[in-house]
């Protein structure tokens, strides 16, 4: 455990990511799906919600942040038209499932059940991003997820209990950060159809 100051430096991190997609965003380099950021903005406020409730200290900064950038991308997605990826049947189906988990923990309203429903929705609002990573990496930007995986590691390190509710957002979003920087950074897709 390092100490619980670290969480700042993560939420640096994560802003400077963040920022940078978001001037991505704006300049129409980067084309969200909107589907993902809708859901990734949405998700984590309600995990935090949960988190707040059950206690959870200094760890849920990570959550508010991991969920207050993607709302931040989402809206500036309308500021340019170049900035628009086309919804797909795919997309659709991946957030209505994701809404339908949401719907789930609505009905639990237990703490551990919201963490674990709102995980399985924000996986499924990935989804049509890892496949638009896959196929088109340049639509995206490295750098947001690789420092999205390093504000995850840092959240991590400064748990003082290792129960669900501390560390299961903070491993999933770790995983699905690191997954989207490999896949873009390395362009695994492309590389893959050449082979």
């Amino acid at each position: 455990m390092i100490h619980p100051n670290f969480v700042y430096l993560g939420i640096v991190l994560q802003a400077i990511g963040s920022i940078d997609y978001l001037i991505g965003t704006i300049k129409g380099k980067v084309k969200p799906n909107r589907v993902t950021w809708f859901l990734w903005a949405l998700v984590p406020f309600i995990v935090l919600y949960a988190q707040l409730k059950q206690g959870v200290g200094s760890e849920a900064f990570t959550t508010f942040v991991v969920g207050f950038f993607p709302l931040l991308t989402f809206l500036a997605s309308f500021l340019n038209k170049k900035a628009v990826w086309n919804i797909s049947k795919l997309d659709i189906i991946c957030g209505v499932i994701s809404l339908g988990g949401l719907f789930l923990w609505f009905i639990t309203r237990s703490g551990n059940v919201a963490i674990l429903f709102s995980i399985i929705a924000d996986g499924l609002a990935c989804v049509p991003t890892i496949v638009k990573s896959w196929k088109e990496p340049e639509t995206e930007a490295a750098l947001a997820y690789f420092l999205g995986a390093l504000n995850a590691i840092i959240g991590l390190l400064v748990i003082k209990t290792w129960n669900f509710e501390n560390y299961a957002f903070l491993v999933y979003i770790f995983i699905a950060c690191s997954v989207l920087t490999v896949l873009i950074h390395f362009k695994v897709g492309k590389l893959y159809n050449k082979v």
